[in-house]
């Protein structure tokens, strides 16, 4: 996905292959223009987080909440402070920016 259609603190669902696995996975860029991924599963049962295919819900403070039982992740790490799961965190996915996409996977090594 390109990092200039991701607006500041939004969240996106994009399809991947993870490990092998076609896998669903959100998308976040916080307010300073990092791209951070996570695997749409919720830690308590296993259910995807969107209410509908991309769309998320938020609380009023900005947390990522599970449409099914309402567990609440904090954006910075992915972890549960709300809800079912507290303490759990979802899976995060390696991404990292290149040519003004985000792209899977660690940054290639600059080590020569």
């Amino acid at each position: 996905m390109r990092l200039d259609a991701m607006a500041p603190d939004s969240l996106h669902e994009v399809e991947a292959v993870v490990d092998g696995d076609a896998e669903s996975l959100i998308l976040h860029r916080d307010a300073a223009g990092r791209a951070r991924a996570w695997l749409n599963v919720c830690p308590h049962a296993g259910r995807r987080l969107d209410w509908a295919p991309g769309q998320f819900l938020r609380s009023k403070d900005g947390l990522l909440v599970c449409a099914v039982h309402g567990a609440s992740f904090e954006l910075q790490g992915g972890e549960c402070v709300a809800g079912p799961c507290r303490g759990e965190a979802l899976r995060e996915v390696a991404v990292h920016c290149a040519d003004g996409e985000v792209r899977l996977g660690a940054p290639p090594s600059t080590a020569g």
